[in-house]
């Protein structure tokens, strides 16, 4: 859903791409920006180090959701799923602004000379905000949880490159769903329905729908399709017995993972609150579609 215009901002947090020379000029220009309107900057301590700058005005990455009103991410999509992750393990959700230096940048959608009118919608309220919804996603081996991790995008299920195929049995609340064969099985969120579900088959969900989608990654099976479910009840996933001896595990987001066995019970829900992301004013979603995946166009 989306919300009304932010209220006043007072310190913005700046995050980069970690190792991104070219954002250098950048962050100084925007620490500058900031500074000639009386906001407080507060750079993430790897992207102070490109500027050389010390002081209080640095923070490490976690502390940022907790400190600032509007975190500007710097990057491709991978730098806005990280900070992401940080906002959704504080107690604070400062919206993302997000400014694509990468190649494809789908979430990352507001482009470089934009960035200076769209950071001053935001500090001038005029911006809006999208509410994309989250996952959060635990692994529990017994009664002991393995790991728990929150999402934008997706929760995937999935073997090593030598292994056989997976027989995963999926539930939804207390109805039995199918046990798929198959490589592997993506669950993702509207917003990650544009990511790995996309390319494994699965259909474009807008941003906005409370939906997740259950998608398998090379079915052995002629009638399997992907499957558009609520964001409730929860999702649970558990690998049976073994086809052929198989390596299974269980990432989040592409940037965490954890191994499991026969027998882990993967649960997929949705997470207690959403991500607030600035919308590009000037690029509706549609548009995001046909620019960046040359969607209807062929």
């Amino acid at each position: 859903m989306s919300e009304s215009p932010l209220p006043t901002i007072a310190r913005v947090g700046i995050v980069a791409k970690a190792g991104l020379e070219e954002a250098a000029q950048v962050v100084t220009d925007v620490v500058s920006w900031l500074e000639s309107r009386n906001i407080e900057p507060v750079v993430e301590q790897a992207t102070a180090e490109l500027i050389g700058l010390q002081g209080l005005g640095v923070r490490e990455a976690a502390d940022l959701p907790d400190t600032v009103d509007l975190i500007l991410v710097l990057g491709g999509d991978g730098t806005l799923l990280g900070m992401a992750r940080q906002i959704a393990r504080s107690d604070s959700d400062p919206p993302i602004l997000a400014i694509n230096f990468g190649s494809l940048g789908f979430l990352t959608e507001t482009t470089l000379p934009e960035l200076s009118d769209a950071l001053a919608s935001v500090v001038d309220g005029a911006a809006r905000v999208d509410r994309r919804r989250m996952l959060r996603s635990r692994v529990v081996r017994g009664d002991e949880v393995l790991t728990e991790e929150i999402v934008l995008n997706d929760v995937v299920i999935t073997k090593s490159a030598l292994s056989g195929i997976l027989d995963l049995s999926v539930t939804v609340g207390d109805q039995f769903v199918a046990r798929f064969r198959a490589d592997g099985l993506i669950v993702a969120t509207p917003t990650g329905s544009t990511a790995y579900n996309l390319s494994a088959g699965g259909p474009i969900v807008h941003p906005l729908v409370e939906a997740v989608v259950l998608t398998p990654i090379a079915p052995h099976m002629l009638t399997n399709r992907p499957i558009v479910l609520p964001e409730r009840p929860a999702i649970h996933v558990r690998p049976e017995r073994d086809l052929r001896p198989a390596d299974t595990f269980v990432s989040f987001d592409g940037q965490a993972g954890h191994r499991i066995e026969r027998g882990d019970l993967v649960t997929i829900e949705a997470a207690e609150r959403p991500l607030r992301v600035i919308r590009a004013a000037a690029r509706p979603y549609f548009a995001v579609l046909r620019e960046k995946l040359r969607w209807a166009e062929r």
